[in-house]
């Protein structure tokens, strides 16, 4: 049960926006198995004053169309699982909407089980 936060610099079409959130959840259910109707994500656009990042730190490229990724998930996934769902996120990305592999920046945060409520106060993997 994947949670998603996604940032870019304002400014990007709606349907750009849309296949971000598309191709990231495939990935997911592609990789780490989340269920095709866990859809669980948010968007922030800012402007350019409020979006700050490191043009070349490790050698990276990045441009002014870098997207921020970062997943909350379980801390259920193995390192092959993660490295896939890397590769799997920039490969769709590319794909849809065109976002360059440089401008994919992921976080993942691995929590326990038990630190979800997804509604009523109840803590549903526990």
């Amino acid at each position: 049960m994947p949670l998603t936060h996604i940032t870019l610099r304002a400014g990007k079409p709606e349907a750009y926006r849309q296949a971000i959130f598309d191709s990231l959840h495939q990935a997911m259910h592609a990789t780490f198995n989340v269920p095709e109707d866990n859809h669980f994500a948010t968007m922030a656009e800012c402007e350019a004053s409020h979006f700050r990042y490191n043009a070349s730190y490790l050698g990276v490229a990045r441009s002014d169309d870098l997207v921020i990724i970062q997943i909350t998930a379980n801390n259920t996934r193995s390192e092959a699982q993660k490295k896939a769902l890397y590769r799997q996120i920039v490969e769709r990305l590319g794909r849809s909407p065109g976002v360059r592999p440089e401008d994919v920046f992921i976080s993942l945060v691995e929590v326990d089980r038990a630190n979800w409520s997804l509604g009523h106060g109840e803590a549903q993997y526990a």
